[in-house]
């Protein structure tokens, strides 16, 4: 066998070896979770409480990434600051810091003991072990992904069309929904969509912050958690269908482009 075929195969083996580290773990969720259990598991009063206040959650932490999140990308794609290498930087960092660091970082800012907290305390504001603590967590470790598809989409947006539309006597604001927006649409779906599951997932940053209370901050993964120490078979369950919700959410992907 020439030296040409033993790389291929060794390209190929080491290939196969990387697809199965993925597909047979959710192949064993899938197929070990009671699927038969479903309806059970949805009345259980705790499970439909976690369901709800995921999607309150994850819809929140969406909105508030697009809201805080549009400016900084448009400050990071169109004006000219000195550190704004650093500064993107910084705003991408909670994508790889630990989720429980990212939770310790945010006690740190606004605990009762924390750089904000006093002041916060002192007017009666107390975020941790809160549903907007909850909130909180999951903006900060999935803004970053909303933030990084916008800019990378203002960055191939044509400049050029906005100034020929502002010659013609168009206003910022048309000019956006008319020119710009067209173009960024693709990106700024998909980055909602990677943010509002990630968000959804959101697990270390939120136990750490605003800890596991069930109808206050326990979301999802927090009861899969819970769940995995009583009932395993519940939790398979539970992580299945958050597993059927992902690829739903990659799937609408499709189409997209998503962040590089």
């Amino acid at each position: 066998m020439s030296l040409r075929w033993l790389q291929l195969l060794g390209l190929y083996a080491a290939a196969a070896l990387g697809l199965a580290l993925t597909l047979v773990p959710l192949a064993g969720l899938s197929i070990r979770a009671p699927w038969a259990s479903t309806l059970e598991l949805l009345q259980m009063p705790s499970v439909r409480s976690a369901i709800g206040l995921s999607f309150a959650v994850s819809g929140a932490a969406t909105l508030l990434s697009l809201l805080l999140g549009f400016p900084l990308a448009w400050l990071l794609a169109r004006v000219s600051i000195p550190g704004k290498r650093w500064l993107r930087t910084l705003l991408t960092l909670p994508l790889v810091l630990p989720p429980v660091v990212a939770g310790v970082a945010l006690l740190a800012a606004f605990g009762r003991y924390g750089l904000l907290g006093a002041s916060l305390d002192a007017v009666g504001i107390r975020l941790p072990f809160t549903t907007l603590a909850a909130v909180l967590a999951a903006t900060f470790v999935s803004a970053p992904l909303l933030i990084t598809s916008l800019e990378s989409a203002l960055l191939q947006a044509e400049v050029r069309l906005e100034q020929v539309a502002a010659s013609l006597g168009a206003s910022p604001w048309h000019s956006f929904w008319t020119v710009l927006m067209p173009s960024i649409r693709p990106a700024l779906l998909a980055g909602l969509a990677l943010c509002w599951a990630r968000a959804l997932g959101e697990f270390g940053a939120t136990i750490t912050f605003a800890g596991n209370l069930e109808g206050r901050t326990q979301t999802l993964p927090l009861a899969i958690y819970q769940l995995l120490q009583s009932r395993p078979e519940a939790a398979l369950l539970l992580g299945a269908l958050l597993l059927v919700v992902s690829v739903l959410v990659l799937a609408s992907l499709r189409g997209h482009r998503p962040a590089p």
